[in-house]
């Protein structure tokens, strides 16, 4: 009996997938476990591995298709076994003709669409649509070289034009003149989702930030030995000074557990381990995976798990369940290797906090008997929802981050 080839639903918001490339073709047999295409969400990659023995009888979905989850993109079985069960276009089409029989006086377009129709469209390769897009739109005669899509880089995906089609919305015309003032640019996926959440937690929460520096002396005289080691080859891992600004925080969520917390609107889910998020600047936007069980690690291994999760989602890579709002209970947001002297992060509620760390500045301090010199020092931004946390209890926090960066040893 043939097997489906299923899209699977990595996570609860992703609607659909883009398939990227195929690595099996069709007619050729596959065996448990051989990767048959790669696909992509709209923040991280995977690879779908064949779950049956067989011949890879057919394939639905070819190259850059975006694909619904949960539907079939192939089917596996001996060779000779009928297909045409499992193809998603012939269910479809089954399902229109049994509602326009049930519904015959049915409208399909708004008038405002039925002005789309019959309009050739440009095959001009510069426009970034789906496969199953364009199969759509040259169904319906909908012309789409005006139409900003909603996909990665711009992509117009299936979603797109089935809005245009049910008038949920229209196409927005690009005006191309000579000396032109500005150029308009569709939002990424990524981006949508970023400015969704950015908005709702400062709309959603009680934020404030307070700052304040910590001497950065004895991580610096680390971060020079390490370097030294480094070079020397007596050493195998690269300990950034981030590594241990956030090995500090870990220390510190640990004393003041309240702000390792969910606020949850009628009551505060305080944690107690710490699963430690960390920004992290991708060509796909800002993404925050969280490190599980950090507080259980020690310098070299929590070092180790950063790098493997920011590399993850540069690659786009990384699990779904990691970059979830819930999946950390603290997050540290690091822009000092850009020159930010000081900033305001954004809460990733339901998480209660989160720390901005700055610049290293050199300011004058007194060494000791009233001689005075100058000293390096890390500006720390703290945010945290003032519905969770009281202004007191929230600057000892970030007093207590001071200390421990002040009296860190290795």
């Amino acid at each position: 009996m043939a097997t489906a080839v299923i899209m699977p639903k990595q996570g609860q918001s992703v609607e659909t997938c883009i398939v990227t490339k195929w690595f099996k073709k069709k007619g050729e047999s596959v065996s448990v476990g051989d990767i048959l295409f790669s696909y992509e969400t709209d923040k991280a990659t995977f690879d779908l591995e064949s779950p049956a023995d067989g011949i890879l009888l057919d394939v639905f979905f070819g190259d850059g298709a975006e694909v619904p989850v949960l539907v079939n993109v192939a089917v596996i079985g001996k060779s000779g076994e009928a297909t045409d069960s499992f193809n998603p276009e012939q269910t479809n089409l089954t399902a229109r003709k049994a509602s326009s029989v049930s519904n015959p006086h049915k409208v399909t377009f708004t008038a405002e669409i039925q002005d789309l129709k019959n309009v050739p469209s440009s095959p001009d390769s510069k426009i970034r649509i789906s496969p199953r897009a364009r199969r759509l739109a040259g169904d319906k005669g909908l012309n789409y070289n005006n139409l900003q899509g909603s996909g990665p880089n711009g992509r117009i995906i299936t979603s797109d034009i089935e809005k245009i089609l049910s008038g949920a919305a229209i196409i927005t015309k690009s005006v191309h003149t000579t000396g032109v003032e500005y150029t308009e640019q569709p939002l990424s996926n990524v981006r949508k989702l970023i400015a969704k959440a950015m908005h709702a937690s400062l709309q959603n929460s009680a934020q404030l930030t307070h700052h304040m520096s910590a001497d950065v002396r004895h991580l610096l005289e680390v971060r020079q030995k390490i370097k030294s080691e480094l070079s020397s080859d007596t050493t195998k891992q690269d300990i950034t000074l981030n590594d241990m600004v956030c090995w500090c925080v870990i220390r510190a969520l640990e004393k003041f557990p309240e702000a390792n917390s969910h606020f949850l609107d009628d009551r505060i889910k305080i944690f107690h381990k710490v699963h430690l998020g960390i920004a992290v600047d991708t060509p796909r936007g800002l993404m925050v995976p969280s490190i599980k069980n950090a507080s259980d690690m020690d310098l070299v291994k929590l070092s180790k798990e950063l790098k493997s999760v920011a590399e993850a989602c540069r690659k786009g890579s990384i699990s779904p369940e990691l970059i979830q709002s819930t999946a950390a209970t603290f997050t540290v947001s690091n822009l000092g290797s850009h020159g930010v002297e000081m900033f305001t992060p954004v809460i990733n509620l339901p998480q209660a906090g989160i720390l901005g760390v700055c610049t290293i500045i050199n300011r004058p301090a007194n060494m000791g008997n009233d001689i005075f010199g100058f000293v390096p020092y890390i500006g720390l931004s703290l945010t945290y929802d003032h519905r969770a946390i009281d202004g007191g209890p929230a600057t000892m926090f970030l007093k207590e981050i001071k200390e421990q960066i002040e009296a860190f040893r290795y």
